[in-house]
């Protein structure tokens, strides 16, 4: 049966658009208490507006750690307790890596990996004082698969699969379980940078998704009764050649 999460809290980061956002709003519909975690302050208090009283904007810079540090003190003294951690923010480069820019690599490595780490420990204590909760992070095909024309996100990515597996041992034994959503390409602001052509004809060849999809996906580790553990799930557009 699947598991009631009505009257839990969760905290999404990079919830101002895209999957995050998606993730966010499946959760409300569920009756759910929702932090949405993101630096962008208009849009996050936009949204916010929008999605109702029980959407909480919470405007944290995960690539500062100083910032980082606000994030659980502030989720504890609004609603008392956090049930679901998703570490969903990120960010995507692709490219020949000779014709890379390394300063713009270390800021992605830098939010798709010591971001989600540290957002990760700062939710276990509490999670492992009350002895259950969920992480989920958002990680990726790229995670599984080396994607050979994205080399230094697939890096990220596998980096993210080491540390959620590692982590997800660590902490089983107080009741908390931690799993990876593995998408392939998810129509969102990461891949502004394809060209339009490449975008229109993934459309067309149905070798991409939408955010909603692997919001719905999400929703399904969440509900899964407690003595499952969907440690990964890869979600592909069908027509995708992998």
């Amino acid at each position: 049966m699947a598991q009631d999460l009505s009257g839990q809290v969760a905290a999404v980061t990079g919830a101002a658009s895209g999957i995050g956002l998606e993730c966010a709003k499946h959760m409300l519909d569920a009756g759910m208490t929702v932090f949405l975690v993101d630096r962008a302050e208009d849009a996050l208090n936009k949204v916010c507006a929008e999605l109702g009283e029980r959407a909480k904007p919470l405007v944290v810079d995960l690539l500062n750690p100083e910032s980082v540090d606000t994030m659980m003190p502030r989720i504890l003294e609004q609603a008392g307790q956090l049930d679901v951690f998703h570490a969903n923010a990120g960010s995507y480069i692709g490219g020949k890596v000779w014709e890379g820019d390394p300063n713009a690599w270390d800021r992605m490595l830098n939010l798709n990996i010591n971001a989600a780490f540290r957002t990760v420990q700062a939710v276990l204590p509490h999670m492992i004082e009350r002895k259950t909760g969920d992480i989920i992070m958002t990680s990726s095909v790229a995670g599984v698969i080396p994607v050979i024309w994205e080399p230094i996100y697939t890096a990220s990515k596998h980096a993210v699969q080491a540390f959620m597996h590692t982590v997800r041992r660590q902490v089983a034994p107080f009741g908390i379980r931690v799993g990876g959503v593995l998408p392939g390409p998810v129509i969102t602001a990461l891949i502004d940078d394809w060209p339009k052509a490449k975008l229109e004809e993934a459309k067309e060849q149905g070798s991409i998704m939408e955010a909603k999809e692997v919001a719905e996906a999400v929703m399904f580790m969440l509900t899964r009764p407690r003595n499952v553990t969907i440690r990964d799930l890869v979600i592909l557009p069908q027509s995708l050649d992998l």
